[in-house]
């Protein structure tokens, strides 16, 4: 399985402003925006950290998932959530000659936790032997940093803080536990194979 996000978070829907503003940097200053870049990077890092965490997309944006089989012939759960949409669907044959799948030949199942792909006959297209399946989707909670839940802007914003704060100390820094217990609610417990 390979996932890969085909439409990155822009720069400007990144909460700069309100993360200086947590850190309660400097301002009135004629360039109180010189760590911009530097407090970016830092966001960036945080919302991977919570994303890879949680299993969600803050920020809605484009993925492409790659497989080589189906774990279910049936259905294909897609690796984040929530997803909105499936934009495309297609196969690729051994040499790399793509078809695209019809549309009416699967349906998005956008549980909230677990969205999945679901064949909507009997079973999902047969991927090509040596070769490979490619979906397209749309996942996230919105555009804006105001769509993502309260309690996840602040995860981000903690952890932000954390890893900004941090800098000078180098190596490893773990999650704190209040921004682990901010994520809790939000991990999704799977066990087994059917999970």
């Amino acid at each position: 399985m390979d996932l890969r996000e085909t439409s990155p978070i822009p720069a400007a829907a990144l909460p700069v402003a309100a993360f200086r503003d947590h850190l309660r940097l400097s301002s009135g200053f004629a360039d109180s925006t010189t760590q911009d870049a530097l407090l970016e990077q830092y966001l960036r890092a945080a919302i991977a950290a919570v994303e890879g965490r949680v299993a969600r997309a803050l920020f809605q944006r484009g993925y492409v998932l790659r497989l080589t089989r189906w774990r279910d012939g049936y259905a294909q759960a897609l690796p984040i959530a929530p997803v909105l949409s499936i934009e495309a669907f297609t196969l690729l044959d051994r040499d790399g000659g793509a078809s695209v799948v019809d549309p009416s030949r699967y349906v998005l199942d956008a549980d909230g936790t677990r969205p999945k792909v679901k064949a909507a006959g009997t079973i999902l297209p047969t991927i090509p032997t040596r070769g490979a399946v490619e979906i397209a989707f749309t996942a996230g909670f919105g555009p804006l940093w105001e769509d993502i839940p309260a309690d996840l802007r602040q995860a981000v914003l903690l952890l932000a803080s954390q890893y900004y704060e941090g800098r000078e100390a180098g190596g490893d820094q773990d999650m704190a536990f209040g921004i682990r217990a901010l994520l809790e609610r939000w991990r999704d417990l799977r066990l087994g194979r059917g999970a």
